[in-house]
């Protein structure tokens, strides 16, 4: 008899949602949903604000991800403003972006996945978190404390405030860093980059542990997206779109950014309030469009990192697939953690570049363009900011495409894929099936408030139904 198993909520995820899972006559899974049942909204309230308060106003779609938020905006009404920003501030932009990875990316590695990964998938839930993590690796877990802490740190310097700070600006951004500040950071960066390499040999040593999920964590074809630079380096804050096929091929080597409308299309779909973007060329139907953005993403499309410790591993990771774009996306943690290496290796540059004290870091202007767009690089993944204004600089329309967003088909397909592999006609809700489908969605990191610009939180829900739409099984975990 045909049933449906709902999952919910997802617990160790930013946002609420859950997973159904649809059985067949003979208790196979024909289907499984990834639902997101958060109220979207967020780009209606900009409507009828100036545009200069976008950055602090959007900022608030999050709490994990201000900074992408803030970055984003600041760019999209650079654009209105038609004004190019100081050297200093592009790069003070950019040093707070990747103290922004730093401490996303640690919090995405020790907190949320690690559990998983260093305690095991089948291991006791009420262990299964980062405060068994530190019962059982109690160094491990205080220095991902502390790396978290220095990326926090670097924007509190920069910001005021590590979460929201009112920053960036149209033009440029309000302040910059002291001597006193700069010497802070050399100092604590040699600790920092131990720790990521700690990390990502760590990571490499118990991927043997995990060939299953590997072979079943969303291992399938698709298309990747993100920027790059204009020589195809890896590029986190302002680059050219890039799209690749899951055999190589470069389908776009390097769109502008105000272009994107060309390439993204937006679909919906009735039972989640999360948009389903794709890449508009190939189309929606039969996920032809389908991409997916976000570290493996970048690792993939980019040419080169620039930085030694990134560019050693890169070379590591391009062996999985015999040099081919690597599928699966159990290994988006590998490349999250190059990102994290890399975005260290970035700020131990910047903070040596004597042009960031130079004191010009806002240039002044109006609104000169009616549309800005922004478009950069988010620790999940690609982050679309669009603004259209009239000629007082008052809001008329925004559009955002957050990254989770970008994933959402390449998740759902990937719910399905775990489920297919690990429930079969007599399954019931185990833990471990609970815990690998949660995990499948962590591995993207996603951030469900920002999808859909709500605050919420995020616990696990599964329900099983038959062909008849009756619910037959079900179980929550808050």
């Amino acid at each position: 008899m045909a049933q449906t198993i709902t999952i919910e909520p997802i617990t160790r995820i930013e946002g609420h949602g859950k997973i159904t899972i649809q059985l067949d006559d003979a208790g196979l899974v024909s289907d499984a949903k990834f639902h997101v049942v958060e109220f979207r909204g967020f780009e209606k309230f900009c409507v009828g604000r100036t545009f200069p308060e976008m950055p602090a106003i959007t900022m608030r779609i999050c709490g994990i991800c201000p900074i992408s938020h803030m970055l984003a905006s600041a760019k999209a009404c650079d654009g209105i403003l038609g004004a190019k920003i100081p050297p200093a501030a592009n790069k003070l932009r950019r040093l707070i972006n990747h103290a922004q990875y730093t401490q996303s990316h640690a919090l995405s590695f020790f907190h949320l996945s690690g559990p998983d990964l260093l305690l095991g998938m089948e291991s006791d839930p009420g262990l299964r978190n980062v405060v068994g993590l530190i019962h059982k690796f109690p160094e491990l877990a205080v220095k991902g404390v502390k790396l978290r802490a220095f990326g926090q740190h670097i924007i509190r310097m920069l910001g005021a405030k590590a979460i929201h700070p009112a920053w960036a600006v149209p033009g440029g951004v309000r302040e910059a860093l002291t001597t006193e500040q700069i010497d802070w950071i050399r100092q604590n960066l040699p600790e920092a980059l131990e720790t990521a390499e700690t990390a990502v040999n760590l990571l490499k040593d118990n991927l043997p542990n995990f060939k299953d999920e590997i072979r079943t964590y969303g291992d399938f074809p698709s298309l990747f997206i993100g920027l790059v630079t204009p020589e195809g380096g890896l590029e986190h804050y302002d680059g050219l779109l890039r799209v690749m096929d899951s055999d190589g091929r470069i389908l776009e080597p390097g769109l502008a950014n105000d272009r994107y409308r060309e390439i993204i299309g937006e679909a919906i779909e009735p039972w989640s309030y999360m948009k389903f973007p794709y890449y508009k060329p190939a189309g929606y139907e039969n996920g032809a469009g389908l991409y997916r953005v976000g570290p493996l993403a970048r690792i993939n499309i980019c040419d080169f990192a620039g930085t030694p410790r990134a560019d050693r591993e890169i070379r590591q990771f391009r062996r999985l697939n015999g040099g081919k774009p690597v599928l699966a996306s159990f290994f988006t943690h590998y490349a999250r953690l190059i990102e994290l290496l890399f975005s260290l290796e970035k700020i131990e540059e910047l903070i040596e570049d004597p042009q960031l004290f130079d004191p010009h870091i806002r240039a002044i202007a109006g609104a000169n363009n009616p549309i800005g767009v922004g478009i950069m690089e988010a620790p999940r993944g690609t982050l679309f900011h669009e603004y259209q204004v009239d000629d007082y600089g008052v809001m008329t329309a925004a559009n955002l495409i957050v990254a989770t967003g970008n994933n959402n088909a390449a998740i759902n397909k990937t719910v399905q894929q775990i489920a297919q592999a690990y429930m079969t006609g007599k399954s019931k809700i185990t833990e471990g099936l609970m815990n690998r489908c949660e995990h499948g969605i962590r591995i993207y990191d996603p951030c469900l408030s920002c999808a859909t610009h709500a605050v919420g939180q995020m616990p696990l829900h599964i329900q099983v139904f038959d062909h008849t739409g009756c619910l037959v099984e079900e179980k929550i975990r808050d």
